[in-house]
C-alpha cells in the first residue's frame, strides 16, 4: 500500500480507508478494469491474452491474514486471473479486459471430475472469455489466447462465436473422432515450411537464441471426453498447428508448440501468423512481473486482512497494466492515444505538468505529439526521475512506477474517484 500511496502519511491513511470501505467491493474494482479498454479496441483485431498467477504473501502460523494456500500447499496468498487486450498488428497493450481475484477457503476434497463447473477454479477461463465478449464488443475480431491450462473441452464447445476465436496451447493428447490421437495425427501432417525465429531471453539459464522451426498444420475433429456435460456437442472441429525446433543446441530445451485454434488456416503464411499471435502471450507474463518483483512489489504488502489485500491487488493490477503501456510507448513507435491509459481529467493534469517539466532547449522538450501515449509516457518518466535526453538510457519499469506513484499523488482526488 505504501508503494501506491507514495509513503505519505495522509495518503496512506486515506487509501487505507478506501480499501476498508465496505461500499467499495472487489467485484466493482475488477469490473472497472475494462472500462477504458472498451473504447480502445474499436475496429481492431484484438488478441485477448489470459493467464493466472499466484501472489505469495508472507504469513506465519497464527497470522495467516485470512489467506488460503497456494503453490500446492507450500505457501499462502492470493490468486489472480487476468485478461489483457493487445492490438494484433502492433502488439501494443490496450488495457485490461477482466478477470478474477480470490483466496482459497480450505482444501477441496471432492474429486475434480465430480464437481460442478461453477465449483472448479478452471471455470475462470470460460467466465473471463464470456466477459470479453461484452468488453471487446466493438472490436472487429477477437482471438483469445492462453497456455495449456485453458485447453478445456467446455471452452472449445461454448466460447467461440462469430469473429470471436480461441488459440490455445495443447494440454493433452486428445482423442479424435476417428479414434486416432491428436499428436499422432499432427505428426502425420506434411511439413509445410521452415523458418528461423529469435527467442528472447527468459532467464540466465535460458538466454536469447535463434531457433529454426518446422511447421505442420491441418484440420482435426476433437471427440468429447467423458467428463464434460452431455449438453455439449459430440465433437468440435479445430485447426491443429505444430511448430517444432530442428536441431536445437546441446542442453537447450527445444521449442515445441502444439496449438489448437478455431481460426481457419488455409496456408503456411496463415499458420505462421497463428504462431506469431501465440508468441505474444508472453506479454501477460510481463504484466505479472510488473505487479510483483519488477515493479509494484505487491507481495511485500503488510495489510492485515485478505479482503483488503484482494482490493489492493485489484488496484495494483490496473496500475501494472498502465506501466506496461507506458514502457511500450516510451519511444513513440506506435500511434496509441493517451486515453487508452488515462482518463480525460488525468490528461488535463498531464497538460498542466508539461510546462513544468520541459526545459528551454529543444532537447528538453516533449518530442511526441500532444495527447499521444508516448507524450504521456515522457511526462510520467520525467516525474519518475528520467532526465529526458535522447542519449540517455530509456526509462524502465521502475522509473515509470515511480512516475505513476508521483502522478497519482498529484491527481489523487481524481484517481480515487476513477477507481
Amino acid at each position: 500500500m505504501r508503494q501506491v500511496a507514495r509513503n505519505r502519511r495522509a495518503q496512506i491513511v486515506r487509501f487505507g480507508r478506501f480499501l476498508a470501505n465496505r461500499a467499495v467491493t472487489l467485484d466493482e474494482l475488477v469490473a472497472h478494469w475494462g472500462e477504458r479498454t472498451r473504447g480502445a479496441v474499436a475496429g481492431r483485431h484484438v488478441l485477448a491474452l489470459q493467464d493466472s498467477s499466484e501472489i505469495a504473501l508472507h504469513t506465519r502460523e497464527g497470522r495467516r491474514r485470512g489467506l488460503g494456500e497456494i503453490a500446492k500447499g507450500h505457501g499462502h496468498g492470493l490468486l489472480l486471473h487476468a485478461m489483457l487486450a493487445l492490438d494484433a498488428e502492433r502488439g501494443t497493450c490496450l488495457g485490461l479486459v477482466g478477470g478474477r481475484l480470490w483466496t482459497r477457503q480450505g482444501r477441496v476434497t471432492t474429486a475434480h471430475r465430480t464437481r460442478a463447473p461453477d465449483e472448479k477454479e478452471s471455470g475462470r477461463w470460460l467466465e473471463t472469455g464470456e466477459r470479453a465478449k461484452t468488453v471487446l464488443a466493438r472490436a472487429a475480431s477477437v482471438t483469445v489466447i492462453a497456455d495449456r491450462e485453458s485447453d478445456i473441452y467446455d471452452e472449445w464447445a461454448r466460447l467461440p462465436a462469430a469473429n470471436f476465436h480461441l488459440l490455445t496451447r495443447c494440454m493433452q493428447d486428445r482423442r479424435l473422432v476417428d479414434g486416432a490421437s491428436l499428436y499422432e495425427t499432427g505428426a502425420g501432417f506434411a511439413v509445410a515450411d521452415t523458418i528461423t525465429i529469435e527467442l528472447p531471453a527468459r532467464s540466465s539459464q535460458r538466454p536469447a537464441r535463434s531457433a529454426r522451426l518446422a511447421l505442420r498444420f491441418g484440420r482435426v475433429a476433437i471427440r468429447r471426453p467423458s467428463g464434460p456435460a452431455r449438453d455439449l456437442p459430440d465433437s468440435v472441429e479445430l485447426t491443429f498447428v505444430e511448430a517444432i525446433e530442428c536441431d536445437p543446441p546441446p542442453g537447450a530445451e527445444p521449442v515445441h508448440w502444439r496449438l489448437l485454434t478455431t481460426h481457419d488456416v488455409p496456408d503456411a503464411r496463415t499458420a505462421w501468423r497463428i504462431v506469431g499471435w501465440y508468441k505474444q502471450r508472453w506479454t501477460i507474463e510481463q504484466l505479472f512481473r510488473l505487479l510483483k518483483s519488477q515493479g509494484l512489489q505487491l507481495e511485500d504488502s503488510q495489510l492485515e486482512t485478505a479482503e483488503r489485500l484482494l482490493k489492493l491487488a485489484a488496484v495494483a493490477t490496473q496500475a501494472a497494466a498502465i506501466i506496461l503501456q507506458l514502457v511500450q510507448a516510451r519511444e513513440g513507435r506506435t500511434p496509441e492515444p493517451a486515453d487508452v491509459a488515462f482518463s480525460p481529467p488525468e490528461i488535463k493534469t498531464l497538460d498542466a505538468l508539461v510546462p513544468t517539466l520541459e526545459g528551454k532547449t529543444a532537447l528538453q522538450k516533449n518530442p511526441h505529439p500532444r495527447h499521444s501515449l508516448a507524450w504521456a509516457a515522457w511526462v510520467i518518466a520525467k516525474l519518475g526521475g528520467w532526465d529526458g535526453y535522447p542519449r540517455s538510457t530509456p526509462p524502465g519499469p521502475i522509473t515509470f512506477k515511480l512516475g505513476v506513484d508521483r502522478f497519482k499523488a498529484i491527481a489523487l482526488g481524481h484517481a480515487l474517484h476513477n477507481v
